[in-house]
């Protein structure tokens, strides 16, 4: 099963068959749009809620927990967003699918640790929130090493990561980092600090670049200074890209996602080639 998304997302992998994915919505027409959807590009068949009541019981009562919820933020019977605290408490990861959006409402969703939000504003709409319910269900795959020598950093970045279902490392120094790297031969990518004791950031991402290739792994740098060339630095040494803190929730997500994407593209078309050959 393979397809692309509307950004370009490659998913080519095993079947997604045994998910279980519940769809609280009450709109005859999206709840058919996003069953269709999912069930083309996913074989997934899912369990749609048209009010509170019912989701509640198909979450309590399942013989098996929900893997992935998409909700609506509010439901017949949960006027005030409700359904949306409950699969939070109830802990399904969930994905917000609303036409209802606004900056107030970004803060309010964001901060209930949802997997994503979608907004019914284009015909894409449906497509976008297939390729998210894709990425969840598929991102274990990867393996995330975080650098830093901040616990605090390294705590932030490793929730917000396993937040999205990734598989995640961790290093305090540049030294430990090209230790795991070793030791793990599946870490796709490298999200690193610049501000390091040991080994800064741009010393880090040469020595990785001179054993891996960007075929191999890609590079993130980060930092929180306000220095502008620091991006140009980083991406010299070999890095592939570059982000400021604090994160802006959405653009992280992307970036990271971005990366992946071409990681994982630039290797099948490798494994192709050296099929043929």
């Amino acid at each position: 099963m393979s397809f692309f998304g509307v950004s370009g997302m490659y998913y080519s992998g095993e079947s997604l068959q045994q998910h279980r994915i519940v769809l609280a919505e009450d709109s005859n027409l999206f709840s058919a749009m996003v069953s269709k959807r999912l069930k083309e590009l996913l074989d997934i068949d899912v369990i749609v809620c048209r009010d509170y009541d019912d989701l509640q019981f198909s979450v309590e009562n399942a013989s098996f927990p929900a893997t992935l919820a998409i909700s609506n933020i509010n439901l017949p019977g949960a006027e005030n967003g409700e359904a949306l605290s409950y699969l939070i408490d109830m802990s399904v990861p969930t994905i917000v699918f609303t036409g209802t959006f606004q900056e107030s409402t970004r803060e309010t969703i964001l901060a209930k640790d949802i997997v994503d939000y979608v907004i019914k504003d284009s015909v894409f709409a449906v497509d976008m929130l297939a390729e998210s319910v894709c990425r969840f269900l598929t991102n274990h795959k990867h393996h995330v090493l975080i650098v830093d020598d901040s616990p605090t950093a390294r705590a932030l970045l490793t929730t917000q990561l396993k937040r999205y279902n990734f598989r995640t490392s961790s290093a305090e120094s540049g030294a430990a980092a090209l230790e795991l790297l070793k030791a793990n031969p599946d870490i796709g990518l490298v999200i690193t600090d610049y501000n390091m004791p040991d080994i800064d950031g741009f010393e880090l991402t040469r020595r990785i670049r001179s054993a891996y290739g960007p075929h191999q792994l890609r590079i993130i740098g980060v930092s929180s200074s306000a220095n502008r060339l620091l991006s140009a630095r980083f991406l010299k040494a070999g890095g592939n890209d570059f982000m400021l803190r604090p994160f802006v929730n959405e653009e992280f997500y992307c970036r990271v996602n971005q990366n992946l994407d071409t990681l994982t593209k630039i290797q099948t078309l490798s494994a192709k080639v050296a099929k043929k050959a």
